[in-house]
């Protein structure tokens, strides 16, 4: 067999022990505000991704899909949530229950008193949990 045609083989084979050699990896030093300014235009892209989609795209080419920081995945259907949630007026029904058991208008067991300010607590963090997904403010 020729030696050209080993070398072949050679490169060909998944197990071969030659190995191409990459290129070193580019490190870049910048000041924290370059930084800060830098992850800010990212917003959530892993700024490696970021810094090549705008050095080698075309300035009309489509932005890379890439995972992000960010777990939402749909912003409507996290969206419609919050609104069914504020439609259902758990909060409000919870707490008119609590009410009508604190003037004595329905006797409820502490245990199920305690369930239903349990609920009310949940219901609250459930609602800030959504509106911090969808990358809106708190209100206290």
């Amino acid at each position: 067999m020729s030696s050209s045609l080993k070398n072949t083989f050679r490169t060909s084979d998944p197990k071969s022990k030659t190995k191409t050699k990459r290129p070193a990896p580019l490190s870049l030093r910048l000041s924290v505000y370059e930084r800060a300014m830098l992850e800010e235009h990212a917003a959530g892209t892993p700024l490696g991704s970021y810094i090549k989609s705008r050095l080698f795209t075309e300035d009309n080419a489509p932005p890379r899909k890439t995972r992000g920081k960010t777990p939402v995945k749909d912003y409507q259907a996290l969206a419609k949530v919050l609104g069914a949630l504020a439609a259902l007026n758990i909060f409000g029904d919870i707490n008119t229950l609590l009410n009508a058991a604190d003037t004595g208008k329905i006797k409820l067991k502490p245990e199920t008193e305690r369930t239903l300010q349990k609920a009310g607590t949940d219901v609250i963090a459930m609602r800030r949990d959504l509106i911090r997904a969808l990358g809106l403010k708190v209100e206290d």
